[in-house]
């Protein structure tokens, strides 16, 4: 009866001793499928259902993904560039709400400028260019895009409504333009056209005003 139970006792602890043995066996696997996880979903472009603006611009071999989150007055901007032979950094900044965003060559010297549009929210809708251009392919630096000058005559008659597109090399922008007594939703004047093109400033590019015309609404 002894050695029966001593043979029933030593199954028992192998029994154990094999359980014991799985189990820790199993969680290293467990954590590196969890670490590996973790790693792959920082390169991968965020997919959120709260997200307000997503976008996918790709051209001369250069890839701008654009997402903005987020409502109200403010959005968080993410840009999530690839391509660029240096430093492919993601940038995250806050911006007015997005409304559009274009890619284009502006200054025609192999790479690809990225052009987001903005507008303010409320009835104003005043708009906002914001733009990053790569330094000769390696990185991004951002554009200077000039407000309208107080008493210009580009400005007379400006109460927003802005409207951005690329036009060949050129960034256009258009408004309608407002007499004294006409109400907010209701411009009674002209369409103004303002045409920008990109230049190098001193420190980086820069858009700069080159022509203005108008026509009838």
């Amino acid at each position: 009866m002894k050695s029966k139970y001593s043979k029933i006792g030593l199954i028992v602890s192998a029994l154990f001793i094999c359980a014991c043995s799985c189990e820790s066996t199993s969680d290293p696997k467990k954590v590196d499928i969890m670490e590996v996880d973790s790693v792959v979903s920082i390169n991968k472009p965020i997919q959120d259902s709260s997200s307000q603006f997503s976008k996918s611009l790709s051209l001369q071999g250069i890839t701008y993904q654009v997402k903005a989150i987020g409502n109200g007055s403010l959005q968080q901007l993410t840009i999530i560039p690839s391509g660029l032979s240096l430093i492919n950094d993601t940038i995250i900044q806050e911006s007015e709400p997005i409304v559009a965003a274009e890619i284009e060559d502006l200054d025609r010297d192999g790479f690809p400028e990225l052009l987001i549009y903005t507008q303010t929210a409320g009835s104003g809708s005043y708009g906002h260019v914001i733009g990053y251009s790569p330094n000769k392919g390696k990185s991004l630096s951002q554009i200077y895009f000039p407000e309208l000058a107080n008493g210009s005559k580009e400005s007379m008659g400006y109460m927003g409504h802005d409207s951005f597109s690329i036009v060949e090399s050129s960034l256009s922008r258009r408004f309608p333009c407002y007499e004294t007594n006409d109400a907010n939703a209701k411009p009674t004047g002209k369409i103004r056209q303002l045409q920008y093109k990109l230049k190098n400033g001193e420190a980086s590019k820069q858009f700069v005003l080159v022509g203005s015309m108008e026509f009838d609404q």
